[in-house]
């Protein structure tokens, strides 16, 4: 399948995987890639530029397919060395940079002067708009139905993504839901020209995540997540556990008097306890309502072959069979 997006990265299949924390390591990037798609390595889970440099070489000596590096530009007052992070970027030959967060507006030049193709996570149009005029080639535009950040807005994906589709001139994926060749087939049709994957990619053979998490994503149905820190407008969707159950009793018990020192202990260092130890209830972790969505833990390449051959089939068989009148008798579960 050919798309802009294929054709901006170079990869087979229009399908990007997001970059989480402690979990966008070498080994997930590269079979992602390797499957066709983009693998992303999470830059700020490496805790320095120089074990960036060495996780993409580790990426390298896995794949000889495109993959990236997210890049989360957090507020300036506990900024990483970004430089830094770009330079292990350009000198470790990626091609490909997702940034998230703050406006990567400030590091364009940089990136840009080294051919990197920058795609930036949008949770509305009007940011979207913002990328596309620093120079951004691309957006991923994430709806409310996505874990970790969904921005203020609540802005699902069956409205935000032709809304984005109406505004843009660069291409962009859908984030948030996506799970199968469905979903594929829906953020085409929507105006997308691909799809990102975050949470899906968890459940995979190669995420290199404790079982426990795994198996809690195929558990889980979409009625599982939650919102945290809405009162103090940086509202993350995570998965229900029993810690996420502290930290919703202490917002409803302070309202608006609500501090991120009140939470400390649900939110802090909580990413390697789940994603490495397996403590489920350690604290609140991202998490996409798409969990309902999630039956089975396949390989990377299982997982995006089956997409792609959903998609084809959805495509030629049952939308064209509308058409000839054949189509209502089919059925894609």
């Amino acid at each position: 399948m050919k798309t802009a997006i294929t054709e901006l990265f170079g990869i087979e299949h229009p399908i990007v995987q997001g970059g989480m924390h402690f979990v966008g390591f070498a080994d997930l990037a590269a079979a992602v890639s390797n499957a066709g798609g983009l693998g992303i390595i999470t830059g700020l889970t490496q805790r320095t530029p120089e074990l960036l440099a060495k996780e993409i070489a580790r990426c390298r000596d896995m794949t000889d397919k495109p993959f990236g590096v997210n890049l989360t530009f957090l507020p300036a007052f506990s900024a990483p060395p970004y430089p830094e992070y770009i330079a292990a970027i350009v000198e470790g030959g990626v091609k490909a940079v997702e940034t998230a967060g703050r406006s990567p507006e400030a590091y364009m030049p940089a990136l840009k002067a080294a051919g990197i193709k920058v795609i930036h996570k949008c949770t509305s149009v009007r940011h979207s708009l913002k990328a596309e005029r620093i120079g951004c080639d691309a957006v991923s535009v994430d709806g409310f139905e996505c874990g970790g950040h969904p921005g203020e807005d609540d802005i699902p994906n069956m409205i935000l993504l032709p809304r984005a589709a109406e505004e843009l001139k660069i291409p962009f994926v859908a984030s948030g839901g996506m799970a199968d060749g469905r979903s594929l087939v829906a953020a085409l049709s929507l105006g997308a020209a691909g799809m990102n994957m975050g949470t899906r990619f968890i459940a995979t053979k190669e995420a290199p995540v404790h079982q426990n998490v795994k198996n809690a994503l195929v558990a889980a149905t979409e009625l599982d997540t939650r919102l945290i820190m809405r009162s103090l407008r940086n509202t993350e969707r995570v998965l229900k556990n029993a810690n996420v159950d502290r930290l919703l009793e202490i917002e409803r018990e302070k309202g608006a008097k609500l501090t991120i020192d009140d939470i400390h202990d649900q939110v802090a260092g909580v990413y390697p306890k789940i994603m490495l130890e397996g403590q489920m209830d350690a604290g609140a972790w991202s998490c996409g309502m798409v969990a309902g969505l999630i039956h089975d833990i396949p390989s990377c390449k299982e997982l995006v072959d089956r997409i792609m051959d959903e998609a084809e089939t959805i495509i030629r068989s049952r939308l064209m069979g509308f058409l000839d009148g054949t189509g209502a008798a089919r059925k894609v579960a």
